[in-house]
């Protein structure tokens, strides 16, 4: 699957039912391997309170349970969102 597929689905926090939006960029490792997904951290709401900076928030690839069709399901803590 690539990049440009994955942008395309909308990222929906199963903890909380959420949706975050969709993906603005991906974290590669050295070996070129997934790390997090980066979703709009400019959204109101708890995500505006949790902002690590301008580009968006990190969500840790271990924390995705599932690449659907049309979306990707993840399961963060609401304010896990953008912390460290």
């Amino acid at each position: 699957m690539s990049f440009s597929e994955i942008r395309q689905k909308d990222v929906i926090n199963i903890s909380d039912g959420r949706k975050l939006g969709r993906p603005i960029d991906l974290i590669l490792n050295d070996d070129a391997c997934a790390e997090a997904l980066v979703v709009p951290g400019g959204a109101g709401g708890i995500l505006g309170l949790f902002r690590q900076d301008r580009e968006g928030c990190v969500i840790p690839w271990s924390r995705v349970r599932r690449i659907g069709d049309d979306v990707i399901l993840v399961e963060v803590e609401s304010e896990r969102i953008c912390a460290d």
